[in-house]
């Protein structure tokens, strides 16, 4: 029988909480449940008001993982949706408003990515990413070197960047702007890149191609499209084991010699969140939100 519980007066079906979804941990479903009941605090305000994008993979990463944009079958009628446009038309997507609404979708076994907008403003941006993907034998430890590069950059035009990592080999660089479009945001993103990689010709790439990324840290700037989601600060990762999207410190990517050094998982979030709080609530502060030059 599936268990029934109660999440501020929300009653919410929990499946198969035995269920591993980490074999090389043993990491199960409850313990992901657990993570997500006790990382809310810091989560929350990160998801609300951003159509979210599901990831995934309810028999862990070595089964199916596929993406779930639009409101799924049976979702609660008290979960928020909204409408989000599209080329083809328009869609309606969940809002995870609430720690209710986090353990129904939790329950699903999801990574979580969201736009770079939220939906109340779906023609603005309010935040500029770069995705830093390491080609091998590049790790996170090169990713860093080109971090530390762009947010000197970003700071020259008076924008102030935060890091966390993928939860994958990389890291993701954020910053909080206002008053430009997606495209916008986009066109700026994409000339850093491609400064990055005119300074860091051996480290750098603004580029895709597969051919030209062993041994470089590739720039994506491309998730600033207004359709493209990321993966969201603290969200789990289907992956081998349960790594987190990790928001990280500058000292920790100045110091960072080795990859084990920013590989986080699960159980390392409460003791980090206890140590620093939320390292990108800056982020969240519209005051602190730069303009683009």
């Amino acid at each position: 029988m599936t268990p029934i519980t109660e999440v501020e007066g929300r009653r919410i079906a929990l499946s198969n909480l035995e269920k591993v979804l980490y074999p090389a941990t043993g990491f199960t479903k409850g313990e992901v449940l657990h993570y997500y009941a006790t990382t809310a605090g810091a989560l929350l305000p990160h998801l609300r008001d951003r159509p979210v994008s599901f990831l995934r993979y309810p028999d862990g990463p070595d089964g199916q993982v596929f993406f779930a944009k639009n409101v799924p079958p049976g979702t609660p009628d008290w979960v928020t949706t909204a409408e989000v446009g599209r080329v083809a038309g328009v869609a309606r997507m969940v809002c995870v408003q609430d720690l209710p609404s986090l353990m129904w979708a939790a329950n699903l076994v999801t990574e979580f990515h969201t736009h770079q907008w939220v939906v109340q403003a779906q023609d603005r941006a309010d935040r500029i990413v770069f995705d830093l993907d390491p080609g091998a034998p590049a790790t996170v430890v090169e990713c860093c070197e080109v971090a530390l590069w762009l947010r000197e950059r970003l700071a020259a035009d008076g924008i102030e960047a935060y890091a966390k990592t993928s939860g994958s080999k990389g890291l993701h660089l954020l910053a909080a702007v206002r008053g430009s479009s997606s495209e916008q945001v986009s066109e700026y993103a994409k000339r850093l890149a491609v400064e990055a990689e005119k300074a860091m010709p051996r480290l750098a790439l603004h580029r895709m191609t597969r051919s030209l990324r062993p041994g470089k840290v590739f720039v994506d700037w491309s998730q600033n499209a207004a359709r493209k989601t990321t993966a969201a600060p603290y969200t789990l990762r289907a992956r081998v084991r349960p790594w987190v999207s990790t928001p990280v410190t500058w000292e920790e990517i100045e110091d960072c010699r080795d990859a084990a050094q920013l590989t986080f998982t699960a159980p390392d979030l409460a003791p980090r969140l206890q140590a620093y709080g939320d390292l990108l609530a800056p982020l969240l502060d519209e005051g602190r939100a730069g303009r683009l030059p």
